[in-house]
């Protein structure tokens, strides 16, 4: 029988901060938080990480790491729109996996310089890789002419929504929309007017296909 891998002590601190940062939020965990649900000495953690901003920007080159893996880990036989949908909706994914990222946002640009620095290198990136994503829904004709006047737009609420969509939801907790799967139908009805009758065709395969929401993710 294979013996499981040893986590080690710097990688469990790190999920255990993500954690605990995802039940109460970044200010209310201190490293004595998180050293001693992991059962060791506060020098110990201080030993890896000096500061609460070491620790957050160590998360975050875990966060910036995982979502290029997203963006790049594309399939290049299916078609842009499925590729889309699959990318949409882990995206949703991720935005639970680091739920208090996306909740605390100001607070953590203003509390930290050096992560709001990588924040910003971050969207500029991701600015370039939804320009990408566009240009390619473009060159296999499921987005129609009258996108291109308003694609910068377009493309700004798309990441408006992405970023926010957990904020929205502690904040207009009587509105709809709050199951998973809705940021990804959102996402769509941004999109919807600009699609060709070929991209609204293949779109409408891709959904019965997959549905809105990650497979394994039901499972929980």
């Amino acid at each position: 029988m294979e013996k499981s891998k040893k986590i080690k002590t710097k990688d469990k601190i790190l999920l255990t901060a993500i954690k605990q940062y995802n039940e109460v939020g970044v200010q209310g965990v201190t490293s004595r938080h998180i050293a001693g649900e992991i059962g060791i000495s506060h020098g110990n953690l201080d030993y890896h990480y000096k500061t609460k901003e070491d620790l957050i920007l160590a998360i975050h080159e875990k966060m910036r790491e995982e979502m290029s893996g997203i963006y790049e880990n594309q399939n290049t036989i299916i078609s842009s729109i499925e590729n889309f949908h699959l990318l949409l909706i882990q995206f949703e994914e991720f935005q639970y996996r680091y739920r208090f990222f996306n909740l605390d946002v100001l607070e953590i640009t203003r509390s930290f310089p050096e992560v709001s620095k990588l924040i910003q290198s971050t969207l500029e990136l991701r600015k370039s890789q939804t320009e990408l994503l566009f240009e390619r829904l473009i060159e296999e004709n499921f987005i129609a002419s009258n996108y291109a006047e308003e694609a910068e737009r377009i493309q700004h609420i798309i990441r408006m929504v992405i970023s926010f969509w957990l904020s929205q939801r502690e904040v207009l907790i009587t509105y709809n929309f709050t199951e998973k799967g809705e940021m990804v139908k959102s996402i769509w009805a941004i999109i919807n007017p600009y699609l060709t009758e070929k991209g609204k065709e293949e779109k409408e395969k891709v959904i019965a296909k997959y549905g809105y929401t990650q497979i394994e993710s039901n499972n929980e």
